[in-house]
């Protein structure tokens, strides 16, 4: 790519209490291979209790933003409203991008005509390969980031690593900041339903911690679980929809129990028992977040 065909990026990040996890991110940025003149970061906190404003006063390409309604997508729409960039690209407070994510992406995205998204590649790590917890073991197998198969089965990449266009933004909208989880696949749905392409740029990587508290992995399941239940809420057609929708919801999970015996990466006994104990104990927290939300009349939860 010569010095003459950067286009100007904006890297949007919204974080909340996550400052130790956002200084890695920050300081993987700021070793981008892209030149540092061509790219912004906009770091936007979304009411968090830690001091977010200390540790991006330390490097000097970050506007700091703030957004006190909870929410990934309503912080993500307001660093959109700062944004200066051509192309912009998203990424999460706790994920580590490559030094050559910015660059492998936006060539990506210029490689062909009428892209409306490109979706880059998200390895999950743990802290020890050979000793994963089992949580750990859980969230890398069961919560990862296939965005290949992402885009080719349900038309959509994860805002952890996505690049767009402000062109892209102003046709089809910004992110339904009525969602805590799920709206990227709601935007992603409607840049294909709009009839962009889509792409996958594997090269542009980014990698991202699996989890390794039950609590962290409790407050994402909640989250994904609201979610869904947003967004089901949203296209239901009649109450009785929406109750079938839940009565689907609880079918046991005998063919999961089939794939974890089967699945080459889970080694031994050991490991498979502990992968289906966390399984269980996470659809039990599942089914009380559903039940509260339909019958409870609650409003999901950020996690």
């Amino acid at each position: 790519m010569s010095q003459s065909s950067f286009p100007y990026v904006s890297i949007i990040i919204p974080v909340f209490n996550d400052t130790d996890r956002l200084q890695l991110c920050l300081q993987a940025l700021e070793k981008q291979t892209y030149p540092n003149e061509y790219y912004e970061i906009i770091v936007v906190d979304n009411n968090s209790q830690e001091n977010v404003a200390s540790v991006v006063a330390s490097f000097r390409q970050v506007t700091l933003a703030y957004e006190s309604r909870p929410g990934s997508y309503v912080a993500r729409n307001k660093g959109l409203g700062l944004a200066k960039g051509h192309i912009i690209a998203f990424t999460d407070a706790d994920c580590i991008p490559a030094a050559d994510w910015l660059e492998n992406g936006v060539a990506a995205f210029l490689s062909a005509p009428n892209i409306g998204l490109v979706a880059g590649r998200i390895d999950l790590f743990v802290k020890d390969p050979q000793k994963p917890n089992p949580i750990e073991l859980y969230e890398s197998i069961a919560l990862s980031f296939p965005q290949d198969r992402f885009l080719e089965d349900e038309r959509f990449g994860v805002t952890a690593n996505l690049f767009t266009t402000r062109a892209v933004l102003d046709d089809v909208g910004l992110f339904d900041e009525t969602l805590k989880s799920g709206g990227d696949k709601q935007w992603g749905q409607r840049v294909f339903a709009t009839g962009y392409r889509q792409m996958y740029a594997d090269a542009a990587l980014v990698k991202h911690p699996a989890r390794d508290s039950w609590e962290d992995l409790c407050k994402r399941s909640i989250r994904i679980i609201g979610g869904r239940y947003d967004l089901m809420q949203k296209n239901s057609r009649s109450s009785l929809h929406a109750l079938l929708d839940f009565i689907l919801f609880l079918k046991p999970p005998f063919r999961s129990l089939f794939r974890i015996w089967t699945d080459q990466r889970l080694h031994g006994t050991q490991q498979k028992f502990q992968f289906f104990v966390v399984m269980l104990r996470l659809r039990s927290i599942a089914i009380q977040e559903r039940f509260r939300l339909q019958f409870g009349g609650g409003a999901s939860d950020r996690g």
